[in-house]
């Protein structure tokens, strides 16, 4: 497989309180293509969390393993995936900005250890925040502003460096009808321009509005493509 992501007999087991063992994830066979957005439905604690972390190398298999582009990137060690992850921008549930600085420095801290120039920095960052209806806010703290802004924030920064695959954890869920819309074509748009998308939600606005026809449903561990 060439140009996206693919799971082969993805499999990943967590020890619950009582020590036994439960399979988060189970037997998982997918491919997700360049160029397109595939969406992941499924309750909360389905899994889909830890499905994109692994998607994105941030967590290591139990069995099985992620290839990207071809690569069997999950094998690889620690410094080898760190550095392919450059190319993987990740939006996760929690925003996990730094609340001191400000949207724009937020957004453009991943460009930093890529040896961009200050200027060129800020410039990337508002171009990225006004994709999400975002830059009226560039200069703020991020702790004084809404969840839904700092998630938009959030989404700003996994898109900045342009990357090869966009991981999106439930990017609706603190948004209006006009910003929910406006995540979704810039989603869109990012697949259009060649990117691998997956985004995982539960939100019906997404899962109802025909974002795309590469759907999936992620339920007691187990994916199964959508019609």
């Amino acid at each position: 497989m060439k140009g996206g992501l693919e799971c082969h007999r993805l499999t990943f087991t967590r020890q619950s309180p009582d020590g036994r063992e439960k399979r988060v994830l189970n037997d998982l066979n997918a491919t997700f293509f360049a160029g397109q957005l595939a969406l992941i439905a499924g309750e909360t604690g389905a899994g889909k969390s830890t499905l994109l972390h692994a998607l994105a190398g941030l967590l290591r298999p139990t069995q099985g393993e992620v290839l990207a582009d071809g690569e069997p990137v999950s094998r690889w060690v620690s410094a080898h995936r760190d550095l392919w992850r450059r190319k993987v921008g990740i939006v996760f549930q929690s925003d996990r900005l730094i609340g001191d600085l400000s949207a724009m420095e937020n957004v453009f801290l991943p460009l930093v250890p890529r040896g961009y120039r200050p200027g060129e920095c800020r410039r990337l960052a508002i171009k990225a925040l006004r994709r999400l209806q975002a830059d009226g806010f560039a200069t703020e703290a991020v702790h004084k502003l809404s969840g839904g802004e700092r998630q938009r924030v959030a989404i700003a920064r996994a898109l900045v460096s342009q990357p090869s695959y966009l991981l999106v954890d439930e990017p609706t869920a603190h948004q209006d009808g006009n910003s929910a819309a406006a995540i979704a074509d810039t989603l869109l748009a990012v697949a259009a321009a060649g990117a691998t998308v997956v985004v995982t939600a539960h939100d019906a606005r997404i899962l109802t509005s025909g974002i795309t026809r590469h759907r999936y449903q992620l339920e007691c561990g187990r994916l199964r493509m959508k019609g």
